[in-house]
C-alpha cells in the first residue's frame, strides 16, 4: 500500500488480483521488500508461508465498556467508502481509543484518540475490533 501508492481502501481489491497470478518467489520477494509484515494495512493476519495464521484476542468495539482502553486490530474490508470514513477519524489499526459514552436507544459510541473526542455510529464501531493489549 505504501510502497505503491495505494489507499487502504484501494489496496484489499488489488491484492485480491496478485494472489492468484504471481509465483511463490515473486510473493516472498515481495514479502522480504516490505519487512515481511504480518498483518495487512486493515489489521488482518497475514498467512505465514506454511498457512498459519497467528490468532488475535479480539472482540468488536461495540462489546468494550464505557472508561474501557483498547487498541485496533482491525477494521472489517468490505465496504471502501467506510474504510475511507473511518480513517477521517482516524480509526485505524493500532490506535488506542477509550470508550467515554454510548448514547441509549441504539445512539452512537462516543471514543477519545488521544485528547480528540469522536462520536462513532453503531453501524461502523460494528466493523471495527479492538484488543486490551498493545
Amino acid at each position: 500500500m505504501e510502497a505503491l501508492g495505494y489507499t487502504w481502501d484501494e489496496v484489499h481489491s488489488e491484492a485480491h488480483v496478485l494472489e492468484h497470478v504471481i509465483s511463490e518467489e515473486f510473493e516472498e520477494r515481495m514479502a522480504a521488500r516490505l519487512g515481511n509484515p504480518t498483518v495487512d494495512p486493515h489489521g488482518d493476519p497475514i498467512p505465514a508461508k506454511d498457512g498459519t495464521i497467528a490468532t488475535v484476542k479480539e472482540r468488536a468495539l461495540l462489546a468494550m465498556q464505557v472508561g474501557e482502553s483498547a487498541q485496533i486490530t482491525h477494521l472489517n474490508d468490505t465496504n471502501s467508502e467506510m474504510l475511507r470514513y473511518a480513517a477521517t477519524l482516524g480509526l485505524t489499526p493500532a490506535t488506542r481509543l477509550t470508550l467515554i459514552a454510548v448514547e441509549p436507544f441504539g445512539g452512537s459510541l462516543r471514543v477519545k484518540i488521544g485528547k480528540v473526542e469522536k462520536s462513532i455510529g453503531r453501524e461502523l464501531a460494528a466493523q471495527i475490533f479492538v484488543s486490551s493489549k498493545g
